[in-house]
């Protein structure tokens, strides 16, 4: 399996990366700056630099075509403005999606976030703006990733995420509290997706104690 990994150089990302490349996948990472290729490479990933916000359809389209799937990991990060949240957690991931639909490859994996559904009636009292532009930035991708007919898209809205070590177990479901889950554990089900060929489906990710297969076969 070819998989293409979008924002390869993230904590979660890295983790899926990894998981891949040991069970034989050919894994392309794009990342925006160059001097992330050496850690990619440490991982069994092939790098590609490529700016997300700044890159064509036509771009991306040639680094994705032949893949069997894409995966949307990137992430203007904790200490990026409004603004990027816009470019890079809203844009960057719609172009993805388009550049995969250019190139005919249908699987398409959104890592998003648990909350994205309070982006849907304004921003919540308290809430940090910066934040809620970030849930608003999620949503929008997600509207209009999934309902695409070239796409078979997943979207995935893990909860706190957590560097602690993974279980092995996981709640996958529809109406999740939220909850925390470690990126070890959404790397392994993301892996887990990947293999199974989910699509279609929109799925909340908590800590729990299905193990990940299992909880990856039971989806819709």
């Amino acid at each position: 399996m070819r998989v293409v990994v979008a924002g390869a150089h993230g904590q979660v990302a890295r983790r899926l990366g990894r998981l891949l490349s040991a069970r034989g996948n050919t894994v392309v990472g794009i990342v925006r700056n160059p001097d992330h290729r050496a850690d990619l490479e440490s991982d069994g990933v092939e790098p590609v630099v490529l700016d997300l916000e700044q890159a064509s359809v036509d771009e991306v389209a040639e680094v994705v075509r032949g893949a069997d799937a894409v995966v949307f990991a990137a992430g203007a990060g904790p200490n990026s403005g409004a603004d990027r949240k816009h470019t890079v957690d809203h844009a960057a991931a719609v172009l993805l999606a388009d550049a995969a639909e250019r190139a005919g490859v249908r699987p398409y994996l959104l890592v998003s976030s648990m909350g994205v559904e309070l982006a849907r009636t304004g921003t919540p009292r308290g809430m940090d703006p910066v934040f809620a532009v970030y849930l608003q930035a999620k949503l929008r991708a997600e509207d209009q990733i999934l309902p695409r007919p070239a796409l078979d898209t997943t979207i995935v809205r893990p909860g706190r995420l957590t560097d602690g070590p993974g279980t092995g177990h996981v709640t996958l479901g529809h109406g999740l509290e939220l909850a925390d889950v470690p990126r070890d554990d959404v790397a392994a089900v993301l892996a887990q997706m990947l293999q199974a060929g989910t699509g279609n489906d929109v799925v909340e990710l908590v800590g729990g104690d299905t193990p990940i297969a299992e909880a990856v076969a039971a989806l819709p």
